[in-house]
Formats: C-alpha cells, structure tokens, sequence
C-alpha cells in the first residue's frame, strides 16, 4: 500500500488527525486493530476539557467568563513539576477555536449547567466542575471556571455519541481509508533514521504500507499491558480496574521507542478514589489510620486518590455523618464498606483500633474551625465545612480492602506540541508523530487531573499532528 499519512489507531486522537490531514489535501490511511472505531474514548464519558478567551458559547450561556490566563495558570499548577508549558500554552490559547471545530463536526453541547458535585454528568447539562477548579490551592492562583462540557445526551453515553460523530466525519472524507481488524507491527525507516513507512498485518499477511509524507502512532497508552505497568508504573498496581481498550498494550510507545523515540513521564498515571456521588460525602473527612486528616475533601477524586497513595499509613478512612452518608447505598461508584459506626466519636475511634485520642483530637478541632467556616489546616470550602456530629460512619477506603480503584497511564512518547517524535536529546525524528495517550500531553499526573483533559488532549493533539504531518514534504523516493 502507499498514501500519503498513515495513522495507526482509530480513536479520538486518530479520528480527529485523519480529519485533519485530510482536510489539508492529504491521503490518509487510518489502520484500526478492532472491527470498529472508538479506542477509550469511546468508553469514556467524552467530557471535553474547555475554556478561555472569555469563554465557550457554553461558558457564557451559564454565566462564566474565563480567561485563557487563568486556564493556563491552573493547568500548569496541575501538572506541577512535569508540566509542558509550551503543549499547555498552546492548548489553552487554540481552546475556543477547537471548541468551534468540533461544533462543525456536528458535536453538540447543551447551554446548561450542572450545578450538583459529580464525577460524571448523567443529564444532559453541557457544562460541569470537573478538576479541582474551586479547591485550594488551584482557587488561591486562578479564578474557578467550570470547563468540563458534556455531549447533549443523558447518561454515560458521551463516548459512544463523540466517537460516532467522529467516525461519520471520517467516512464521508473520500480522502480517508480506513482498514479495521489490521494490527500495526513495526516502523520502516530509511537514512537518518526517516520514518518512511509502516508494516501491518492483515488477512494473516504482512504487508508494508509506504507513508510519502509520515506516520501518526494514536494507539492509546499502555494500562493493559501487565509487563509494562510493572516496569514503567508499578504504583498503579494497587489499581482495580484498568480503564481502557484491549488495544491499550503500549505497542504505539514501543514502535516510536524502537526507532529512537523517548518515552516519558511513564511512571505516571490517573488513579482515582471516586468518592462522590453522594456530594455529601465531600463534608466528611478522610483520615489515616492515625486519625489525622490528608487532604481537602474538596477536591477531584484523583487528587484525593492520590493523596492516599502517597501516604505511608496502611489504613484510610472517610468518616461522615448519618446525613452525609445519604442515598450512599442507592447512588456511589466507590463501593466502600461500612467498617464502623460510632454513637459517640470516642467509641468510633475504638471499633477502628485508632491511637486513644487521636480521631476525638481531629474532630474536635475540625468542628471548632467549621464552625467559623475556616478550615485552617486545610483550606476545605466554607459550603463542604459542615460540624461532624454522632452518630459516625466509618467507610474503609484503603486501597485493596474493596473499594473501586479505577487507573490509566498518562506517560508516552515525548512530542512537539506538532505532534513530531524527539529522541531522547528531543531531535525530532523525520516522519514521525503522536498524539492522544500514545503521546505524553498536557495532562501528567493524577493529583492534577481534571475529567475532559484526556479527551480534549487526544482530540486536539491529534488535530495538530494531522495539520503538521499534511504540510510536511513527500520523503525522499
């Protein structure tokens, strides 16, 4: 075979390049392993991380004005450390327009706003708090807005809608081949290590496709490959469930690794406690098994997570009130158990075998502030800071004794915010880009994540390696 881009991996990142390339006049091949399109996004709930240069249509219909500045800040708070800030500039300052981009797909948002706490918009509401956007320290630094907008349709059903959007877009491009059931094997290169082309397998046959003007590897991240979270992320083993395709092996990473491609932030994942719903349980507080408190409860449920997982204690906590604990048996996706009521906190404090003392020190502390809507330790919201009064409920969060412990991976290959493939002395290699999670993006670290980042990474990432693999020169024949 030969075209001109050839994109390995048809989900959002992949979808969104072919479009792209295609609309630029180039000839795209999109090879896809499984018998359909979709990859994670498709399995995801496809909120779509927005905002700035005054806000979405959305944004303003609800009653938001965001400024780029204050996007860009709390992104790169969230990505602490790790942070691309020229990957992060460039998302927020192009984010109105990718949002206008994707309304001419034909995705549509609602002029809504979902005011209640939630990991995930079940309504049909366009716009929701996804991150940790009015939680400290992020509030302190960057003015709150709400930036995670949701499909027009009810349920967890975002996915599915987005990539079937997508997957018309794609087939009504003449430009655009797309091949399913093929399993992309290795890269073929040329002089000076110029990525020249792809061997697939298809109909038990391999075949070597020739890419004039480059390959574009989206085939997601690696959370389902055992071996590679061992070596890479070993931290992510104390995960449940795996969130992800069956395609998420890695094999993307290992192609651009096998032709000098540096794979980075590799040790990092999204690893999540989804403590919420009930919103009521944000009152309560999470303690260790010395009966002190972590964190803010306020925050999104990966930071909170990830709170956990970086502290040394053996036992976790959250401990709420009966009215806090609510409808938690008719509506949670945490599944923690109840391992203890108190009708006093002293008595609560025994059934959990904590240190005498310690849980009625952090109580009645925490009561005293509460009632000031201070929160001196920790900073929590004035509308979460509630007076913990008996009787208590103790549910065991601690990774490993029941509770749901969803994780992905967030490392990739290190790229331009182009989409071009650096070495580890990050020299682009010649005809070769990434995008979505085969990539390492925006989005870095768990404690910093926000629900919408990894769909609006993929999305725009792979739109911007499109573009760039479309304006390339035809390699040398």
């Amino acid at each position: 075979m030969e075209t001109d881009v050839v994109i390995v991996g048809f989900g959002g990142a992949g979808g969104c390049a072919a479009i792209e390339a295609a609309d630029a006049g180039s000839e795209v091949i999109l090879f896809e392993l499984a018998s359909a399109s979709g990859g994670s996004t498709a399995m995801s709930s496809a909120e779509i991380y927005m905002g700035g240069g005054g806000g979405t249509r959305v944004q303003r219909a609800c009653g938001f004005e965001d400024s780029t500045e204050d996007m860009f800040t709390y992104m790169m708070m969230a990505a602490g450390p790790q942070a691309d800030e020229e990957k992060i500039r460039g998302y927020c300052d192009n984010s109105l327009g990718h949002f206008e981009w994707l309304c001419e797909l034909g995705v549509s948002f609602k002029d809504s706003f979902h005011e209640t706490r939630a990991i995930m918009c079940l309504t049909d509401d366009g716009l929701l708090y996804t991150g940790s956007e009015k939680a400290w320290p992020f509030k302190e630094h960057a003015k709150p807005a709400a930036r995670g907008h949701n499909l027009y349709i009810e349920g967890d059903n975002g996915g599915p809608l987005f990539m079937k959007i997508v997957t018309e877009n794609v087939d009504k491009r003449d430009a655009i081949r797309v091949e399913y059931e093929v399993r992309a094997l290795t890269l073929i290169t040329g002089e000076d290590n110029e990525v020249l082309g792809l061997v697939v397998r298809k109909d038990q046959q391999e075949l070597n496709v020739r890419a004039r003007k480059g390959v574009i590897l989206c085939a997601g991240g690696f959370v389902m490959n055992e071996e590679m979270l061992q070596k890479y992320a070993p931290k992510l083993s104390v995960g449940t469930q795996a969130i992800g395709n069956p395609g998420d092996t890695g094999t993307g990473i290992q192609m651009g690794m096998s032709v000098g491609g540096a794979a980075i932030n590799m040790h990092e994942g999204f690893i999540s406690l989804p403590y919420y719903p009930p919103a009521s349980i944000t009152s309560g507080i999470l303690v260790n098994d010395k009966g002190q408190r972590l964190i803010n409860e306020d925050v999104y449920h990966a930071r909170l997570g990830n709170a956990i997982l970086n502290d040394p204690s053996e036992r976790f906590y959250f401990i709420v009130t009966v009215d806090q604990y609510g409808d938690y048996e008719q509506m949670n996706f945490m599944g923690a158990d109840v391992v203890g009521t108190g009708e006093t906190v002293a008595e609560l404090e025994e059934e959990l075998q904590l240190p005498e003392g310690t849980l009625q020190h952090t109580i009645a502390f925490y009561n005293q502030a509460a009632a000031k809507g201070e929160d001196p330790l920790y900073h929590k919201a004035e509308q979460w800071l509630e007076q913990l009064e008996a009787p208590l409920v103790a549910l065991d969060v601690t990774p490993g004794r029941g509770a749901f412990w969803p994780f992905f991976t967030l490392g990739g290959l290190d790229t331009l915010p182009s989409g071009e493939v650096l070495t580890a002395d990050r020299t682009v290699i010649p005809g070769l880009y990434a995008a979505g999670r085969t990539a390492c993006g925006v989005v870095r670290r768990a404690e910093g994540y926000s629900s919408g980042m990894s769909v609006g990474d993929a999305t725009y990432s792979g739109r911007m390696a499109g573009k760039a693999v479309a304006a390339r020169n035809s390699v040398s024949q």
